[in-house]
């Protein structure tokens, strides 16, 4: 048995200890103990806990692992987010207003992956276990929008219909304005009577649209987003903010970055999240790698009301990133996933757009990304942190360059 005393928290949220050891479920200033492994530490007991430590507030904590810090304070967890941001801006050199965090509530999240698997008995349906395939069942998840967790039932009942006993499905379950879509994988192959049985579950538990392996088993209604004045129905299993108030968060954020101008060009742009709320102040161009999410972003533009005219375009943005000259507009909005935009960021560099508002969930890439465009002239003028994954280790950011 070791004792050791907890320096910091790492990126993932583990407890970080000289060696390094990592140790999950530990906050900075613990001293505790355990047996090692490696460079973890197991069996772990806390001797000296935190004056920011705290009971977890869902009964599923200990063994799930769709959480990761909920042992925390919410006042830690900000102020550490927001030191993410700090730190990851420190390595590229950079300083910038640094704003509060703004955290989603608790039972707020309107999209999760759901895994399951048969037993002998009936079905386990959850999230997995920390490090784990072990599958935890989640009744009060304290995560999840009220309105999901009736996907657990339906998850349940699909797995025993269709699944192999020994295989494992994942269903993405999201809340639509008509109620769940529900996009599963790993199941059995569709032939005609199972696609008649799971249309019959689609009508007893009231889906909006099941999707089975990427093959639309049945829309009982439309399973449509608001982005602000445009219904917009995204392919089957597209991503989705989080959370409503992160998205509303983030959009407003790039509202406020945006300052003046009557066109922008908003880069991977999805289905429209912020495209088509900004085409109601100014002419858009939306620029999306995926096919499916570009046409769903022209139709929910085509079906509004009042909305200035908006221009789509699938392109994938990492190999064939617009070029400077073709970046005509007043402004730019650029939202990338985890790897960043480096190649985009580049051409964005060259241009002469007067304001970018650069929308990240990657703190370590924004920052490389960032030292670019400010290198070439642009000034980081604040960053807001955005924290929609609350208790866990991941944190996004909406930020405002400016050319001097």
């Amino acid at each position: 048995m070791s004792q050791i005393d907890i320096q910091r928290l790492g990126l993932h949220g583990d407890g970080i200890a000289d060696g390094p050891l990592y140790v999950p479920l530990t906050l900075p200033g613990e001293t505790v103990e355990g047996d090692l492994d490696g460079n973890r530490l197991t069996n772990m007991r806390v001797v000296t806990p935190s004056e920011h430590r705290v009971k977890a507030p869902c009964r599923h904590f200990k063994s799930c692992g769709g959480c990761q810090l909920q042992h925390a304070s919410d006042d830690f967890l900000a102020d550490w987010k927001v030191e993410v941001v700090r730190q990851a801006l420190a390595a590229q050199g950079l300083e910038t207003d640094l704003r509060p965090v703004l955290t989603s509530p608790p039972k707020s999240r309107r999209r999760a992956v759901l895994s399951a698997r048969r037993t002998k008995k009936a079905a386990l349906v959850g999230f997995h276990a920390r490090a784990s395939d072990v599958i935890v069942e989640i009744p009060d998840c304290q995560l999840l929008h009220p309105d999901l967790l009736p996907a657990r039932e339906v998850i349940l009942q699909l797995c025993q219909i269709a699944s192999s006993r020994k295989g494992e499905i994942s269903a993405t379950v999201t809340l639509s304005d008509a109620g769940i879509d529900m996009a599963v994988v790993g199941g059995k192959p569709l032939d005609g009577p199972l696609l008649a049985r799971l249309a019959q579950e689609v009508e007893r538990f009231k889906l909006a649209r099941l999707t089975w392996d990427g093959e639309v088993v049945a829309t009982r209604a439309v399973p449509a987003q608001s982005f602000g004045s445009a219904s917009v129905v995204p392919p089957p299993g597209a991503f989705l903010q989080a959370t409503l108030e992160g998205e509303t968060a983030l959009l407003n954020a790039i509202k406020e970055a945006i300052t003046q101008g009557e066109s922008g060009i908003d880069l991977f742009a999805g289905s429209g999240t912020f495209t088509l709320p900004l085409a109601m102040t100014y002419r858009m161009r939306g620029v999306e790698g995926d096919k499916a999410m570009v046409d769903a972003m022209d139709a929910g533009w085509r079906m509004a009301q009042g909305l200035k005219p908006v221009q789509v375009e699938a392109r994938d943005l990492f190999r064939n990133p617009l070029v400077s000259e073709d970046l005509k507009y007043d402004f730019a909005v650029i939202d990338p996933p985890r790897a960043g935009a480096e190649a985009q960021v580049a051409e964005l560099a060259r241009s002469n757009l007067s304001e970018i508002a650069y929308v990240s969930c990657n703190p370590v890439t924004f920052a490389r990304d960032a030292a670019t465009l400010i290198k070439a002239g642009y000034h980081l003028d604040w960053v807001q942190a955005v924290d929609q994954f609350r208790w866990s280790s991941h944190v996004e950011l909406a930020s405002r360059f400016v050319r001097k």
